[in-house]
Protein backbone atom coordinates (compact mmCIF):
# COMPACT_ATOMS: atom_id res chain seq x y z
CA UNK A 1 0.00 0.00 0.00
CA UNK A 2 3.11 2.70 1.11
CA UNK A 3 4.60 1.43 -2.52
CA UNK A 4 1.40 1.94 -4.02
CA UNK A 5 1.01 5.58 -2.64
CA UNK A 6 4.68 6.61 -3.24
CA UNK A 7 4.29 5.91 -6.71
CA UNK A 8 1.29 7.77 -7.26
CA UNK A 9 3.06 10.32 -5.56
CA UNK A 10 5.56 10.62 -7.41
CA UNK A 11 3.70 9.81 -11.06
CA UNK A 12 1.40 13.19 -9.19
CA UNK A 13 4.90 15.54 -8.88
CA UNK A 14 6.02 14.54 -12.25
CA UNK A 15 2.75 15.43 -14.18
CA UNK A 16 2.87 18.53 -12.03
CA UNK A 17 6.25 19.39 -13.06
CA UNK A 18 5.80 18.60 -16.49
CA UNK A 19 2.47 20.60 -16.74
CA UNK A 20 4.76 23.76 -15.35
CA UNK A 21 6.83 23.49 -17.82
CA UNK A 22 4.12 23.26 -20.73
CA UNK A 23 2.92 26.62 -18.73
CA UNK A 24 6.13 28.18 -18.93
CA UNK A 25 7.41 27.51 -22.48
CA UNK A 26 3.88 28.39 -23.89
CA UNK A 27 4.56 32.19 -22.26
CA UNK A 28 7.77 32.70 -23.85
CA UNK A 29 7.22 34.66 -26.81
CA UNK A 30 8.92 32.87 -30.23
CA UNK A 31 9.17 34.61 -33.43
CA UNK A 32 5.67 34.34 -35.41
CA UNK A 33 7.24 32.47 -38.51
CA UNK A 34 4.93 31.48 -41.20
CA UNK A 35 5.31 27.20 -42.50
CA UNK A 36 4.97 27.17 -45.75
CA UNK A 37 6.05 23.47 -46.18
CA UNK A 38 5.62 20.86 -43.58
CA UNK A 39 6.95 17.31 -43.73
CA UNK A 40 6.90 15.90 -40.49
CA UNK A 41 9.62 16.88 -37.99
CA UNK A 42 10.91 19.33 -41.34
CA UNK A 43 9.77 22.55 -42.33
CA UNK A 44 10.32 25.45 -44.76
CA UNK A 45 9.38 29.28 -43.20
CA UNK A 46 9.19 32.27 -43.50
CA UNK A 47 10.71 34.35 -40.98
CA UNK A 48 9.41 37.97 -40.37
CA UNK A 49 12.23 40.74 -39.89
CA UNK A 50 12.95 40.38 -36.19
CA UNK A 51 15.68 42.67 -33.41
CA UNK A 52 18.54 40.69 -32.19
CA UNK A 53 21.25 41.38 -29.48
CA UNK A 54 24.73 39.32 -30.11
CA UNK A 55 27.73 38.75 -28.97
CA UNK A 56 30.66 36.67 -30.83
CA UNK A 57 32.96 34.10 -28.80
CA UNK A 58 35.67 31.67 -29.79
CA UNK A 59 36.07 28.13 -28.92
CA UNK A 60 34.15 25.06 -29.93
CA UNK A 61 30.34 25.00 -30.23
CA UNK A 62 29.53 24.56 -26.56
CA UNK A 63 32.27 26.88 -25.16
CA UNK A 64 31.38 29.42 -27.12
CA UNK A 65 27.05 29.31 -26.20
CA UNK A 66 28.12 29.11 -23.21
CA UNK A 67 30.44 32.27 -22.68
CA UNK A 68 28.11 34.08 -24.96
CA UNK A 69 25.15 33.13 -22.64
CA UNK A 70 26.01 35.04 -19.83
CA UNK A 71 26.76 38.78 -21.51
CA UNK A 72 23.28 38.55 -23.00
CA UNK A 73 21.22 37.42 -20.19
CA UNK A 74 22.96 40.62 -18.18
CA UNK A 75 21.92 42.82 -20.83
CA UNK A 76 18.51 41.91 -20.65
CA UNK A 77 18.62 41.52 -17.34
CA UNK A 78 19.59 45.20 -16.92
CA UNK A 79 22.05 43.50 -14.55
CA UNK A 80 24.84 46.46 -16.03
CA UNK A 81 22.58 48.97 -17.66
CA UNK A 82 20.42 51.18 -16.69
CA UNK A 83 16.59 50.95 -17.78
CA UNK A 84 13.87 48.29 -17.34
CA UNK A 85 15.11 44.31 -17.60
CA UNK A 86 13.84 42.70 -20.93
CA UNK A 87 11.27 39.39 -21.55
CA UNK A 88 13.42 36.06 -22.58
CA UNK A 89 12.30 34.46 -25.54
CA UNK A 90 13.33 31.71 -27.48
CA UNK A 91 15.27 30.27 -29.04
CA UNK A 92 18.82 31.48 -28.44
CA UNK A 93 20.73 30.84 -31.58
CA UNK A 94 23.88 30.37 -32.20
CA UNK A 95 25.98 30.21 -35.99
CA UNK A 96 29.30 29.62 -37.20
CA UNK A 97 31.24 33.10 -38.52
CA UNK A 98 32.38 31.39 -41.78
CA UNK A 99 36.41 33.15 -41.89
CA UNK A 100 38.72 32.03 -44.44
CA UNK A 101 42.54 33.48 -45.03
CA UNK A 102 43.32 35.19 -47.70
CA UNK A 103 46.50 32.68 -49.42
CA UNK A 104 47.17 30.74 -51.99
CA UNK A 105 46.17 27.98 -51.79
CA UNK A 106 42.50 29.35 -49.98
CA UNK A 107 42.13 26.66 -47.05
CA UNK A 108 39.46 26.82 -43.83
CA UNK A 109 40.44 25.10 -40.78
CA UNK A 110 37.30 24.77 -37.87
CA UNK A 111 39.33 24.04 -34.69
CA UNK A 112 38.54 25.21 -31.06
CA UNK A 113 39.12 28.59 -31.98
CA UNK A 114 36.30 28.93 -34.57
CA UNK A 115 34.14 32.10 -33.76
CA UNK A 116 30.31 31.82 -33.25
CA UNK A 117 27.82 34.46 -33.07
CA UNK A 118 25.21 33.65 -29.88
CA UNK A 119 21.80 35.46 -30.60
CA UNK A 120 18.76 36.44 -28.12
CA UNK A 121 15.56 37.22 -30.12
CA UNK A 122 14.06 40.63 -28.96
CA UNK A 123 10.47 40.63 -28.05
CA UNK A 124 8.62 42.11 -30.99
CA UNK A 125 7.34 45.44 -29.43
CA UNK A 126 10.65 46.17 -29.34
CA UNK A 127 12.15 48.45 -32.52
CA UNK A 128 16.17 48.74 -32.29
CA UNK A 129 15.92 52.87 -31.45
CA UNK A 130 13.79 51.78 -28.73
CA UNK A 131 15.99 48.65 -27.04
CA UNK A 132 18.13 50.23 -23.95
CA UNK A 133 22.04 50.84 -25.29
CA UNK A 134 24.24 47.77 -24.23
CA UNK A 135 26.64 48.76 -21.24
CA UNK A 136 28.70 45.95 -22.65
CA UNK A 137 30.20 46.93 -25.66
CA UNK A 138 30.89 42.97 -26.68
CA UNK A 139 26.51 42.89 -27.35
CA UNK A 140 25.61 44.32 -30.43
CA UNK A 141 22.15 45.31 -31.53
CA UNK A 142 20.84 45.46 -34.71
CA UNK A 143 17.84 44.83 -37.02
CA UNK A 144 17.32 40.95 -39.25
CA UNK A 145 15.66 40.89 -42.44
CA UNK A 146 12.59 39.01 -43.27
CA UNK A 147 14.23 35.77 -44.35
CA UNK A 148 13.40 31.95 -45.68
CA UNK A 149 14.73 29.32 -43.72
CA UNK A 150 14.59 25.23 -43.91
CA UNK A 151 14.69 23.67 -40.50
CA UNK A 152 14.78 20.01 -38.82
CA UNK A 153 13.21 20.58 -35.06
CA UNK A 154 14.35 17.59 -32.66
CA UNK A 155 14.40 16.84 -28.99
CA UNK A 156 17.21 15.70 -26.67
CA UNK A 157 20.38 16.94 -24.99
CA UNK A 158 21.64 19.16 -28.59
CA UNK A 159 25.84 17.60 -28.15
CA UNK A 160 27.99 17.78 -31.48
CA UNK A 161 26.86 14.49 -32.56
CA UNK A 162 23.18 15.22 -32.35
CA UNK A 163 23.58 18.61 -34.22
CA UNK A 164 25.99 16.68 -36.58
CA UNK A 165 23.32 13.99 -37.21
CA UNK A 166 20.21 16.37 -37.76
CA UNK A 167 21.85 18.69 -39.89
CA UNK A 168 23.12 15.72 -42.39
CA UNK A 169 19.51 14.74 -42.05
CA UNK A 170 17.95 18.32 -43.24
CA UNK A 171 20.73 18.78 -45.80
CA UNK A 172 19.44 15.32 -47.23
CA UNK A 173 15.92 16.73 -47.43
CA UNK A 174 16.52 20.26 -48.66
CA UNK A 175 18.64 18.09 -51.56
CA UNK A 176 15.31 16.12 -52.58
CA UNK A 177 13.46 19.45 -52.76
CA UNK A 178 16.05 21.20 -55.00
CA UNK A 179 16.58 23.68 -51.72
CA UNK A 180 20.19 25.61 -51.35
CA UNK A 181 21.68 26.44 -48.01
CA UNK A 182 22.91 29.88 -47.93
CA UNK A 183 25.79 30.12 -45.57
CA UNK A 184 26.75 28.21 -42.40
CA UNK A 185 23.84 26.25 -39.91
CA UNK A 186 22.06 27.60 -37.41
CA UNK A 187 21.30 26.43 -34.23
CA UNK A 188 18.67 27.05 -31.89
CA UNK A 189 17.82 25.99 -28.54
CA UNK A 190 14.64 26.60 -27.25
CA UNK A 191 15.28 25.26 -23.56
CA UNK A 192 17.27 25.82 -20.66
CA UNK A 193 19.72 23.23 -19.25
CA UNK A 194 17.80 22.20 -16.67
CA UNK A 195 14.93 20.74 -18.89
CA UNK A 196 15.14 17.05 -19.63
CA UNK A 197 16.50 16.01 -23.18
CA UNK A 198 13.24 14.60 -24.10
CA UNK A 199 11.62 17.30 -23.42
CA UNK A 200 13.69 19.74 -24.66
CA UNK A 201 13.29 21.51 -28.39
CA UNK A 202 16.08 22.21 -30.46
CA UNK A 203 16.56 22.87 -34.27
CA UNK A 204 18.89 23.22 -37.20
CA UNK A 205 17.99 25.76 -39.93
CA UNK A 206 19.18 27.30 -42.95
CA UNK A 207 18.80 30.38 -44.88
CA UNK A 208 17.40 29.68 -48.30
CA UNK A 209 17.24 31.65 -51.21
CA UNK A 210 13.18 32.91 -52.12
CA UNK A 211 12.12 32.43 -55.71
CA UNK A 212 12.69 34.65 -57.44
Amino acid sequence: MKIAVAIALVAGLALSAYGGWILYTNNVERPAYRALVTDGSFEVRNYPPLVVAEVTRTGDRDTAVNKGFGPLAAYIFAKERAGDQIAMTAPVTQQKRETIAMTAPVTQTRGENDAWTVRFIMPSQYTLDALPKPANADVKLLDVPARRVAAVRFSGVANDALLAEKEAALREWMKSRGLEPQGPPTYAYYNDPFTPGFLRRNEVMFDVARPS
